[in-house]
């Protein structure tokens, strides 16, 4: 007897999908993910610290440690064209599957106004999921880990000062892809903090 012809097989209400979705967030399960942050408009320090509050007011998700903040020249434009960025990681704990996650992120870069409309254009806020668990995924969506996390100083070295032992999966230690590239334009800046959610 095929599945087809079993009366009892009856498509799921979208109502109970809904519910189980909802339920699913307060899975007991999370998965660690890393986020990056960058800003180089308007008050950089301040719209970061609001990304990391926007991202902890999120259900289903934690932030588990904040990195210090980096500053750092613009990628792919004419020196001193744009603001210098400020960049920091982000470690939560989350119990969202990676699309999810995604369209938190992008809602959080909604909510400050971000301005997609040159490719290296300077914006208000970047929210990019640099790695959720060990998951290797070439989504066109949603890569990951993030396609260029291992060549970006101002990932890896955030990352690395929270989490020193931390591995980019597909690409080995994150301390070891450090070492490889150029920390040029990419400095640490002691004197400014982002505050871990209270």
């Amino acid at each position: 007897m095929t599945a087809h012809s079993d009366p009892t097989v009856q498509p799921v209400p979208t109502s109970v999908v809904e519910q189980v979705d909802a339920a699913d967030t307060t899975l007991s399960n999370p998965q660690r993910a890393v986020i990056s942050l960058g800003s180089n408009l308007g008050n950089r320090l301040e719209t970061l610290q609001g990304a990391v509050d926007a991202l902890e007011d999120t259900p289903g998700l934690r932030v588990k440690a904040v990195s210090p903040v980096y500053e750092t020249e613009p990628w792919g434009v004419e020196p001193g064209s744009q603001p210098a960025y400020f960049n920091a990681v982000v470690v939560v704990r989350t119990t969202l599957p990676p699309s999810s996650l995604l369209e938190r992120a992008q809602a959080v870069e909604e909510a400050f106004h971000r301005v997609r409309d040159e490719r290296w254009g300077p914006r208000t806020i970047d929210v990019d999921i640099v790695a959720y668990a060990d998951v290797v995924s070439d989504d066109p969506v949603l890569t990951l880990p993030h396609p260029r996390a291992h060549e970006r100083a101002f990932v890896l070295a955030p990352w690395h000062d929270v989490e020193p032992e931390a591995q980019l999966a597909g690409h080995g230690p994150v301390a070891q892809l450090l070492d490889d590239i150029t920390r040029e334009g990419v400095a640490a800046r002691a004197d400014l903090e982002l505050r871990l959610p209270e």
